[in-house]
């Protein structure tokens, strides 16, 4: 006998059956079936996209936040940039005010340089002529002895005062009083200090570079002894009457390797007119001299410049 499932549905309009063959009722299996599995993968697939919804939200704010750590980072390269930018500006208007000023250097120390010459090159070069400059300033008899002095009796023939004799004026008269200070005009060593009544009175002498001296005569009294070094500027004595002197002064002499020189041309000489000298004392090899000048500052330099380098080496 074939199985027969019988479905009754009652309503008020009465009852009816509907009767369900084996065919019937496997159709209806598969049925159920492929509505559990649909069911089951549906549920499988929502429950994927949940959780991939929740995924993409935890992405999105992981991105969010990457996104406006980004943003700060821009911002604070941007910030970074800008004031790199202004630094530039900056460092280049002191390149170029650097520029016009060692341009002005390089015309008062007559040095000319080609318009593609690098910057480090004229540095260089404009450190070598000043410093080279300033050491034989410092190192020869420059400016006067005495300060606010007038020049009473130049250098050159003359009549003696006292003696009324013609006679040669290897030096320059200050008019001063007596007690008036009197300052070493380069840096050197006292070689003589010579006490006296007689010709020139009280008498001091430096012994500068390169054979020059300086003498001083008719002084009231020393400031510094015989053998003591000295620097531009210094204090060494003080004018007075003492010896064969018409009244107060000092008499003031230059010599190089024992020749007078005209001490006028040294007393006007300074580092505003630095070539004033060579024009004035032709007879002096000033070329060898600023050579061998030149070779001393640029060994001093290559030295200092490594102190440097090693320190900064050391430092690190």
């Amino acid at each position: 006998m074939k199985e027969r499932i019988t479905i009754s549905v009652s309503s008020i309009n009465g009852s009816r059956q509907f009767s369900l063959g084996r065919k019937s009722q496997n159709g209806l299996r598969w049925a159920c079936s492929i509505v559990v599995i649909a069911s089951l993968l549906t549920g499988g697939t929502m429950w994927y996209l949940v959780n991939e919804v929740d995924f993409a939200k935890v992405k999105q704010e992981e991105l969010e936040k990457q996104s406006s750590s980004m943003n700060e980072e821009l911002d604070a390269l941007k910030l970074l940039k800008s004031d790199l930018e202004s630094d530039l500006d900056e460092r280049e208007l002191r390149l170029s005010t650097v520029s016009d000023r060692l341009g002005e250097l390089e015309s008062l120390l007559g040095v000319s340089t080609d318009a593609d010459t690098r910057l480090e090159v004229r540095l260089d070069v404009a450190a070598i002529n000043s410093a080279v400059r300033l050491t034989i300033l410092d190192s020869l008899p420059n400016g006067s002895p005495v300060k606010d002095a007038r020049r009473s009796s130049l250098y050159g023939v003359r009549i003696h005062p006292i003696t009324r004799e013609k006679r040669m004026h290897r030096g320059l008269d200050f008019a001063v009083n007596i007690g008036t200070p009197i300052y070493a005009p380069a840096d050197g060593v006292v070689e003589t200090v010579r006490p006296s009544n007689k010709g020139s009175g009280n008498f001091l002498r430096l012994q500068h570079s390169f054979g020059f001296t300086s003498s001083y005569s008719h002084l009231q009294k020393f400031a510094v002894r015989s053998g003591d070094f000295v620097n531009k500027g210094e204090l060494i004595g003080y004018s007075g009457n003492s010896g064969l002197s018409s009244g107060p002064h000092l008499h003031y002499e230059i010599r190089f390797v024992g020749r007078a020189l005209n001490p006028s041309s040294f007393v006007d000489w300074g580092v505003d007119n630095f070539e004033h000298i060579f024009e004035k004392e032709r007879k002096i090899k000033w070329a060898s001299l600023i050579n061998k000048v030149e070779q001393r500052v640029s060994m001093q330099l290559q030295l200092s410049s490594q102190r440097d380098a090693i320190s900064l080496a050391n430092s690190n």
